[in-house]
């Protein structure tokens, strides 16, 4: 008897483990077809804007975001603070673009702490931010009419995504690093082929027709992004390029490989523009992206390996820390 209640038990218990493996593995299963299903990110349509005051200021907001220099920039008609370049430059569509830099989660995940501020920053804070680094230009007035507009436009495009979710097709693609360090003589070939024609051969953009704003962007010299901008990391750089560039590309029929990618972001990035510190950046430097160009480091490597890579050195003796 005992012998057969043993066998019974094993039994039994085998029968559970097979009985939780089992579901342990079409859960994963069904998470993982969740989310490669999740639908992205679609804007809505602006065309909905409400005809009301408020939405008068959602659609001055968007003016602002498409037309930037024609209020702030060189020959503002508000203020002169920035350097001519649109905030749809950077972000396509008026920030509606999926994986084009677009808003599609701010509004749900500001305010948020972030590392490179070391502080919870809200959505008046990040603008003011691309103003000073991207636009290499000066703050808005937190109670001036433009911010307010800015922020209730983003607002605005992410009124139906849920708090604290971040969906995807928002913001920026990441690619897979490379094994090597980014190619600027590859990248200049990159250039010279598929994106000369829009940003010229000096990459100094082409102004529209009314020399107020620029039709297609400076992507170097003193009308540029300045060395603080995001998309002066090439790993931004690059998630940006693959799924929008050259003209005429999206995330659904890219044209240039990872590594061609790579390797434009790094030429580009080569390439003279004005030149701005921002040492209260990452006050944990342990925390510093591994693409960050500038130190201190808290590991070995130096600023042309932050650079350009190849980063997997780095997060390995990072990981190699952390462990201890």
């Amino acid at each position: 008897m005992k012998q057969i209640s043993f066998r019974v038990l094993w039994s039994m218990v085998l029968l559970g483990l097979i009985l939780v493996v089992i579901k342990v593995f079409f859960s994963n299963q069904v998470k993982h077809e969740k989310k490669s299903t999740e639908a992205l990110w679609l804007a809505p349509d602006t065309g909905m804007i409400p005809h009301m005051p408020n939405g008068a200021m959602i659609r001055y907001g968007r003016d602002l975001i498409a037309h930037t220099s024609v209020y702030l920039g060189p020959k503002g008609k508000i203020a002169v603070i920035s350097n001519g370049m649109n905030c749809q430059n950077c972000h396509l569509d008026a920030g509606t673009r999926r994986w084009g830099n677009n808003y599609g989660g701010t509004a749900s995940t500001y305010p948020k702490f972030r590392e490179r501020s070391g502080m919870v920053e809200s959505i008046a804070k990040r603008v003011n931010d691309c103003l000073i680094r991207s636009l290499n230009g000066n703050a808005l007035d937190s109670n001036s009419q433009e911010l307010r507009a800015i922020i209730a436009y983003i607002q605005w495009l992410g009124k139906d995504v849920p708090k604290g979710y971040k969906p995807p097709g928002s913001g920026i693609k990441e690619l897979p690093y490379l094994e090597r360090e980014a190619d600027t003589i590859k990248g200049k070939l990159v250039y010279v082929q598929k994106c000369s024609k829009c940003h010229g051969e000096n990459g100094m953009g082409k102004l529209s027709a009314s020399a107020v704003e620029y039709e297609y962007p400076p992507l170097w010299g003193e009308h540029s992004y300045n060395t603080g901008a995001g998309i002066y990391r090439i790993s931004r750089f690059a998630g940006y390029v693959k799924n929008n560039m050259p003209f005429g590309t999206d995330y659904s029929k890219t044209q240039l490989t990872d590594e061609e990618a790579w390797d434009v972001a790094a030429f580009v990035n080569s390439q003279p523009r004005p030149v701005k510190r921002f040492p209260e950046d990452w006050p944990v430097i342990s925390t510093k992206p591994a693409d960050h160009p500038f130190g201190p480091f808290s590991d070995t490597f130096s600023e042309q390996q932050h650079k350009y890579g190849p980063f997997g050195p780095i997060l390995h003796q990072r990981d190699k820390q952390h462990i201890k």
